[in-house]
Parts: structure tokens; C-alpha cells; sequence
């Protein structure tokens, strides 16, 4: 059975003139990214079948990923080309104070319709992964996200969700980021959340009352992400704490997709009865693994380049 990732498909432009500004800065770095293209990538890197679901610009950019896509074993079949509208960038620069210039150009990702999600035939699919901050937007995208949700439902097909906020895309409308996100975690199986985001979504001041709200909320297995100090998995109304894989990192850029991507993949071959029955040990052990593909993707710089490294074997 096939994992479909859905949501943005986008090139960074990240300044590499160290605290300046992007109107001060002269060079930048191309890189494809997008969180679902990340899970997707990574995904593919460990040997999981994977189809992604994603419109780019009939250009020279959407060509570029699409390619890339194919090199990582990715279906490109619905990685929709549009001529009408240019592939999506983002730019981002890292300031001296820490603080990030950025500044989102948004094209195709955002046009991918309901209608084109429509012709998508799920019963090749055994999950589906909502991964993109940008599917919580005004746009098509919005409805074709919403639509490919109920369906979904409907089908009882494995849903997983990453909200991936982006506080640069909302700045004064969070709240539009916090309700479409419940209406995802009210319904999904599984979800990834960073510590941020948790605190974010639930309004609570601590990490222990935003377990204690997802719990009580939600009955999807969860993972918060806490970076070195590992991954909370929250299961069956308890919490643990999944210890880190010792690294030197050199760039976390996409840890957290791969690990989306290896959790996903070790489920891909289940029925949904089937992972409704893993018990918080065979859970645990997911998330380890999950741990180990985030680990090993920030000892390389780049996502896409870290990903190359990824494969099953880090599991043993």
C-alpha cells in the first residue's frame, strides 16, 4: 500500500550573508523544500512506497522538484505543472539578533484545487499525510486539504498530520492556525507536534498542560518533538519521553520530517486495525526509530542532501 503527503512543494532561498537582511543580502542558496516534499523525500530514502500530492510552476523551479521527487523514488504523478502560475519561494535570512527576515512568495503550491484532489484513487492509498502550514491559507489549497480530510474519514484511512506552524505566515491570526489545526486533530490517528506548537494550540504555559489537553482532547497517538531531549509520545492517556540520539549536528533543517517520514514508513504495511493495536512498546520502538532518522538527517547540511543518507538501516 502507498502513503500519500500532500501540501506545499516550494524552493528556498536562503541567504547565506551572514546577519544580513534580504534587501542587504547579494547570495542566496536554492533549496527544494516543503514539509510534506520533506516526509515525502524521506519517506521514498527509506525504501516506502510514496506518492505526493502537490501543484508547482510549469518552470524551470517546478521542474527541479518534480525531478528531485523522482530521484528519491517519489511518485510524481499527482505533482501537478501549472503553467498559469510560477513555483512558490520562500525567502529567509538569519539577522544578528537571532530574528529571521523572511519574506514568502507564494505561486503554485497554494492553486492545488478540490477538484484535482478529486481524481486521486485512495484505494491505493493506506495513509495520508497533512503536513503543510500553508494548507491553512485562504486558497484552493484550503478546500482541496478539507476535502481530502473527509474523504479520508470516509474511506477509514490512516490519517497523519503535522501542523508545521510558521509564525511568519500568520503574525497577527493565529487563531486561524489554532482552529483549523483542532479540526485535524480531532479526526487524525496520529500527529507530530513541536513543543511550541503544543504550548500554541492548547494556550497552555507548559509542556506537562499541553500533554495533559492532547490527551484528554484527542485519541491519536501523539509525538512532541523536544530536540535533544528527545520525543514525547503521548499513548492510551500517558506520556514517556523517547530519549535523543546523540549527534554533533550540523544542520537540523528537515529532522523533524524525517522523522514524520520514518514513523510513517515503519506503518505503511499495517491495516488501520492493525496500528490501532501496537502497544506502548512496539510505539515506543517507532519512535526510536523515528528519533534515529532525525539524528541522522542533522549531521548533513541541507534536507534534501541529509535524506540521500537515510535508509532502513538505521533501524537495526
Amino acid at each position: 500500500m502507498k502513503i500519500l503527503c500532500i501540501g506545499e512543494a516550494l524552493i528556498d532561498m536562503i541567504c547565506t550573508d551572514k546577519g544580513k537582511s534580504l534587501s542587504e543580502g547579494n547570495n542566496f542558496l536554492k533549496k527544494t523544500g516543503g514539509a510534506p516534499t520533506n516526509v515525502a523525500a524521506a519517506i521514498g530514502a527509506l525504501g516506502g512506497t510514496v506518492e505526493l500530492a502537490a501543484k508547482v510552476g510549469a518552470d524551470p523551479f517546478g521542474k527541479q522538484l518534480v525531478e528531485e521527487m523522482r530521484q528519491f523514488g517519489v511518485s510524481t504523478r499527482w505533482m501537478l505543472q501549472d503553467s498559469n502560475f510560477f513555483t512558490t519561494f520562500a525567502f529567509v535570512s538569519l539577522m544578528e539578533d537571532g530574528e529571521r527576515d523572511f519574506y514568502f512568495n507564494r505561486g503554485a503550491d497554494g492553486q492545488l484545487s478540490r477538484d484535482e484532489v478529486e481524481q486521486i484513487d485512495l484505494d491505493e492509498i493506506s495513509i495520508i499525510h497533512f503536513g503543510s502550514a500553508t494548507a491553512f491559507l485562504p486558497g484552493p489549497l484550503q478546500a482541496a486539504y478539507q476535502h481530502l480530510l473527509h474523504k479520508a474519514i470516509e474511506q477509514n484511512i490512516f490519517i497523519s498530520f503535522d501542523p508545521n506552524y510558521r509564525q511568519l505566515l500568520f503574525k497577527n491570526n493565529d487563531q486561524a492556525f489554532i482552529d483549523q489545526s483542532w479540526n485535524f486533530l480531532a479526526c487524525c490517528h496520529f500527529f507530530k507536534l513541536s513543543d511550541e506548537e503544543a504550548m500554541l494550540i492548547t494556550g497552555s504555559a507548559t509542556l506537562q498542560g499541553a500533554a495533559k489537553i492532547l490527551l484528554e482532547k484527542t485519541s491519536a497517538t501523539f509525538a512532541i518533538t523536544l530536540g535533544k531531549e528527545g520525543t514525547m509520545l503521548g499513548f492510551d492517556n500517558t506520556t514517556a519521553i523517547i530519549p535523543s540520539i546523540p549527534v554533533n549536528p550540523v544542520d537540523t533543517t528537515g529532522a523533524g520530517d524525517a522523522f514524520v517520514g520514518a514513523v510513517l514508513y515503519q506503518l505503511c504495511d499495517k491495516t488501520l486495525a492493525e496500528i490501532k493495536s501496537l502497544s506502548a512498546t512496539q510505539w515506543t520502538g517507532i519512535m526510536l526509530n523515528g528519533n534515529k532518522a532525525g539524528a541522522r538527517t542533522c549531521e548533513y547540511m541541507g534536507a534534501m542532501d541529509a535524506f540521500r543518507h537515510l535508509s532502513n538501516q538505521i533501524f537495526n
